[in-house]
C-alpha cells in the first residue's frame, strides 16, 4: 500500500476572472490530484511584492497525495498554464499562482523545492486560509501551530486578508 501524505497548496490570483479560475483549480486539484481535499474560503488581499497591481484572491487547499513534493511542484506549475498562466516578473500580476506550502509535517530540500514554503509565516494571505483547513499544522522549524503563526504575525502587522467568497469545497474532511 502507497503511502499518503497530507498536503496544502496556496492558490492566488490577480487578474481576469481570478473566482472562476479558482474554482477550476479546486475542481481540478480536487478529482485529478488530492484524496479527500477541503478548501479554505477565498480571501481578497492586497499585493504583495510589487504594490502597483490588482488585489490579488487568496485560498489555500488541503487533500492527500501519495506524490512527493517536486513531483507536486511540477503537476502545480503545469496546472498554472493550462489554466492561463503566463510568464511574468516575480511577485508580479498573475492569472494563477499554486504554490506547496506543506507537505506533511515534515520538510524537504532538495530538487529546487523547499518545503514547508520559506514564505509561510511572513504572509497572512497564505496563514488566514490555512487555519481555516489545517489549523494544527505545525511548522517543523518554528515549532508553532498555523494558529500560533497567525498570533505572531499579527503582533507584528496587521492582518490583510479579508473575506471575499465561501469554500469553494468543503467536503467536511478537516
Amino acid at each position: 500500500m502507497i503511502k499518503k501524505t497530507k498536503v496544502a497548496i496556496a492558490l492566488g490570483s490577480n487578474l481576469g476572472d481570478r473566482l472562476e479560475t479558482f474554482k477550476r483549480a479546486v475542481q481540478i486539484l480536487s478529482t485529478d490530484f488530492l484524496e479527500d481535499a477541503n478548501s479554505s474560503s477565498v480571501y481578497e488581499t492586497p499585493p504583495w511584492g510589487i504594490s502597483d497591481q490588482p488585489a490579488f484572491l487568496n485560498a489555500v487547499i488541503v487533500g492527500f497525495s501519495e506524490w512527493k513534493p517536486p513531483a507536486i511542484v511540477n503537476y502545480l506549475k503545469n496546472l498554472e498554464i493550462d489554466l492561463g498562466r503566463t510568464t511574468t516578473v516575480k511577485n508580479g500580476p498573475r492569472v494563477l499562482d499554486l504554490d506547496l506550502l506543506v507537505w506533511g509535517e515534515g520538510s524537504w530540500e532538495s530538487e529546487g523545492v523547499t518545503v514547508p514554503h520559506p514564505g509561510i509565516c511572513d504572509r497572512d494571505f497564505v496563514l488566514v486560509p490555512f487555519e481555516e483547513v489545517w489549523p494544527d499544522w505545525t511548522h517543523p522549524k518554528e515549532q508553532k501551530t498555523v494558529r500560533e503563526l497567525i498570533k505572531v504575525f499579527s503582533k507584528n502587522s496587521p492582518l490583510s486578508a479579508k473575506f471575499f467568497a465561501p469554500r469553494l469545497l468543503d467536503t467536511g474532511n478537516l
